[in-house]
């Protein structure tokens, strides 16, 4: 797209590709790294890169819903050259959106500073490789028009997510921190209606390219895949492990009230003996 010409890391693959790489070789050689070093708390940066994020996610959030309402973008399908100057204004913010991916690299490389290596899983490390490499290619030719749906409902997303891992990162404010559950629901949610939005420019074409739409009804499905497998991991399988650690608990109790009902006995005999 020539409205893109010459901005910041567009004109040219190759570093956004290196940076993918560097990404990878970082999650497979940073735990090996620091196998045998201690834990970085990195507890004031957490704070202040949660901020940023959240922050940086809200102003996309507001232009992007903005940009829409101003050139009277169609939710059924919008074509990339219809919008007037809200284009351009949806180009701009989206290019802020394709930036944010390469600094969500970070999320990953503070958990292997804080060795939660547990957290390095397929599904993040899947998420963040190939979301800075499919958005290089969505602002270079789709920068506009129906690609503004699925990063609106993102970045309303991130502003709860990193707002959650922002306050988590200060201990105090952990026990009043409900919602991480809920956000990987609301995930899920937005990659169903970014389907059903995607769909509809297929149902309804316009000037948007269909090839795109594809593409992304396709790795939306790979994405809710992955999502639904980790929350059940994360949710389901926990709750059923409360609830048996909740009933071995309880016939614990009982087998101590048991024990020591025994040893008060055994105490009295031995009492009552030596008084004989």
């Amino acid at each position: 797209d020539p409205r893109v010409k010459g901005w910041l890391l567009l004109e040219n693959y190759t570093p956004t590709f290196i940076f993918s790489v560097l990404y990878l070789l970082i999650v497979w050689l940073g735990p090996k790294y620091m196998r045998n070093k201690q834990p970085f708390s990195c507890r004031g940066v957490l704070v202040v890169y949660n901020l940023g994020l959240t922050l940086l996610s809200l102003y996309m959030f507001y232009e992007l819903v903005t940009g829409v309402w101003e050139g009277g973008y169609n939710f059924f399908c919008q074509d990339t050259h219809s919008g007037g100057e809200a284009d351009m204004k949806i180009i701009r913010v989206l290019w802020w959106y394709y930036f944010s991916k390469l600094i969500e690299f970070m999320d990953t490389f503070f958990f292997i500073l804080r060795k939660n290596n547990h957290q390095i899983t397929v599904l993040h490390v899947y998420h963040h490789a190939t979301m800075l490499n499919i958005w290089w290619f969505v602002m270079n030719w789709v920068p506009c028009g129906h690609s503004y749906f699925g990063a609106t409902l993102n970045s309303f997303i991130h502003v709860l997510m990193y707002s959650y891992y922002g306050l988590s990162a200060v201990p105090a404010m952990r026990p009043y921190l409900w919602w991480k559950k809920y956000i990987t629901q609301g995930q899920l949610t937005q990659f169903v209606l970014t389907i059903f939005q995607t769909s509809c420019g297929v149902v309804w074409p316009c000037a948007f390219p269909q090839g795109w739409l594809y593409f992304q009804i396709s790795y939306m499905i790979s994405l809710i895949i992955l999502f639904t497998n980790f929350y059940i991991q994360t949710y389901n399988k926990k709750a059923s492990s409360r609830r048996k650690e909740y009933q071995n608990g309880s016939t614990a109790t009982v087998n101590g009230y048991t024990n020591s009902f025994s040893s008060l006995e055994n105490n009295v005999k031995q009492r009552k003996q030596r008084k004989d």
